[in-house]
């Protein structure tokens, strides 16, 4: 049973994003423990995260849809910074609207993490690691 669920892109992802946020928000929370705005801890926790899911993406949930090393495997690399980037963005705005608003930016932050994943997912799974992006 839990080899069936291993199986499952979505659920391997999900333990990607669970260990890319927990760097995240380490580094979110480290941030503004050294008094920074919220908005700029938001962004350097998330872009961190960015490395992190990278290499579990590509090594333990898309597996079977990297591309070899190459252009083809370049263009995975910019979409898949590129899908990042948007995430950043998005939880960037969230927070920073959300703390602007007088949220406490721990519940802008998670606020942010679900529209963040949402959008990220979208685009990885279907965009940047369909199956004839491999090979």
């Amino acid at each position: 049973m839990v080899r069936r669920l291993l199986d499952k892109v979505l659920l391997r992802y999900l333990g990607a994003s669970a260990l890319a946020l927990g760097v995240d928000m380490g580094t979110f929370l480290l941030l503004l423990q050294f008094a920074a705005p919220a908005a700029l801890a938001a962004a350097g926790g998330y872009g961190v995260g960015i490395v992190v899911h990278w290499l579990i993406s590509s090594r333990a949930v898309f597996t079977e849809n990297v591309a070899e090393r190459g252009p083809r495997r370049t263009v995975q690399k910019a979409l898949f910074v590129g899908s990042a980037l948007f995430g950043l963005a998005l939880t960037t705005v969230v927070v920073g609207t959300g703390t602007a608003l007088g949220l406490d930016p721990r519940l802008a932050k998670l606020a942010a993490i679900a529209a963040s994943f949402t959008a990220t997912w979208l685009l990885r799974e279907r965009v940047i690691f369909r199956p004839r992006m491999a090979a």
